[in-house]
């Protein structure tokens, strides 16, 4: 259904095609009966055009204020239909399936606190969780990640896909990273007499590298299980990209009983400046990659799935009209998604502004009607268990007044 609302920059960590720990120590938590969740967050570098990706064909405005930038337009391929009037861009199918099984829902016209255009800025914001822009050396997932164990909810432990520590994932809580490709790995023996220096050295070290070496153990077990198995993606010329790679990762990790159960990774590729046609190599080569990452990681996890919620957003969206070189600039609000077995999906949700003139964003941009955070603490609380007061406290300072939205999961 069709749901109205009424409500410097990275660290350095070095990865190598394997794992490096970051104090990542597991705890357990006394989870739930028979609950293990997991959460993923995924950041769209770049600025998604919240309006090629999910349309608002009900909207009397839109093909007003979009000539040239409609799904179906001059012979290109159409839509796939959703619910209430909105359409799917054609690239994401294996999330318009997820859609249909009601294991995915959209949230529109949502956007951040943060009202300019900077990427730098707005992502920082994204990751920070904070009201605003400032100095912040800490995110707001691995903040989430620390309330964990007063939460009892799930083991702690976290992970980020990439060459570097994202600012999301920074803060007091363990984390470790995985990179693909990039230098090739130590020889084992080399690995093996760096961990008895460490022994001697700094134990503390020591079993932040074995846990990591570890880890690295599982990721070369699993080489080649999905080519094994058939992995959906196969059909995706992104299916080897480092992004989808990195999914298959995550679900490894989510899956082997001492894994961590809380990640972040990201996909470059939104700032769609110039020929951004829905469906064509600029965003639309975007949205495969997102599509075929998300189908792989569904098929990785298995079973898992069914306790998983991926969230999908971007720093901010972009401008309504076209510009001079048939793209569109950084703009304000856009769409973001939930995904994942434990979502309550098959919805749109959104507080619709309307895109004629006068509804414009400073007379330009979609207007923000729901604050992202609402979205994810609604996640955080009801898939992790961390209390509400903890959340507009500690997760998101200052944001006491930003209620979470209910009724995003099938449970909680």
């Amino acid at each position: 259904m069709f749901e109205f609302l009424h409500p410097t920059r990275r660290g350095f960590l070095l990865t190598a095609s394997a794992f490096t720990a970051w104090s990542f120590a597991p705890q357990f938590a006394s989870a739930a009966p028979g609950r293990d969740p997991r959460f993923l967050m995924v950041v769209l570098r770049g600025g998604m055009d919240g309006l090629a990706v999910i349309e608002p064909a009900f909207d009397p405005d839109f093909e007003r204020a979009r000539a040239g930038l409609i799904l179906g337009a001059d012979g290109s391929p159409a839509g796939l239909p959703i619910v209430g009037g909105f359409v799917m861009n054609p690239k994401l199918a294996a999330l318009h399936d997820m859609f249909a099984q009601g294991q995915a829902l959209a949230i529109h016209a949502v956007a951040t606190p943060y009202r300019d255009r900077s990427h730098f800025d707005g992502q920082d914001v994204l990751e920070s969780g904070m009201p605003g822009t400032g100095a912040v050396s800490t995110g707001w997932l691995n903040r989430a990640m620390s309330q964990l164990g007063k939460a009892g909810s799930v083991k702690t432990g976290g992970l980020a896909i990439g060459p570097t520590v994202p600012l999301i994932m920074r803060g007091p809580a363990s984390t470790l990273t995985w990179a693909a490709g990039g230098v090739k790995p130590a020889p084992e023996d080399a690995r093996a007499r760096l961990l008895n220096f460490y022994k001697s050295a700094d134990p503390t070290l020591a079993n932040a590298f074995g846990r990591g070496l570890d880890l690295e153990r599982i990721a070369v077990a699993n080489a080649g299980m999905n080519a094994a198995m058939g992995q959906p993606g196969a059909a995706h010329p992104e299916a080897n990209s480092n992004f989808v790679k990195g999914m298959e990762m995550v679900a490894k990790l989510f899956t082997d009983p001492n894994g961590p159960r809380i990640g972040a990774i990201d996909l470059d590729g939104w700032d769609t400046h110039a020929t951004e046609r829905p469906e064509g190599d600029n965003l639309g080569k975007a949205l495969a990659e997102l599509d075929a990452g998300l189908a792989a990681l569904k098929v990785s996890l298995g079973p898992a799935w069914d306790e998983t919620v991926v969230v999908v957003a971007t720093e901010f969206g972009r401008t309504v009209r076209m510009n001079g070189t048939e793209g569109t600039d950084h703009g304000t609000a856009t769409v973001a998604f939930l995904a994942g077995g434990a979502v309550k999906g098959g919805r749109v949700l959104a507080d619709w502004p309307g895109l004629a003139d006068k509804a414009l964003f400073q007379q330009r941009d979609l207007a923000p009607t729901t604050d992202l955070r609402a979205v994810l603490k609604g996640a955080l609380r009801d898939h992790l268990g961390i209390e509400e007061a903890a959340l507009g406290r500690d997760v998101f300072p200052d944001s006491g007044a930003i209620k979470p939205l209910d009724g995003l999961l099938k449970v909680g």
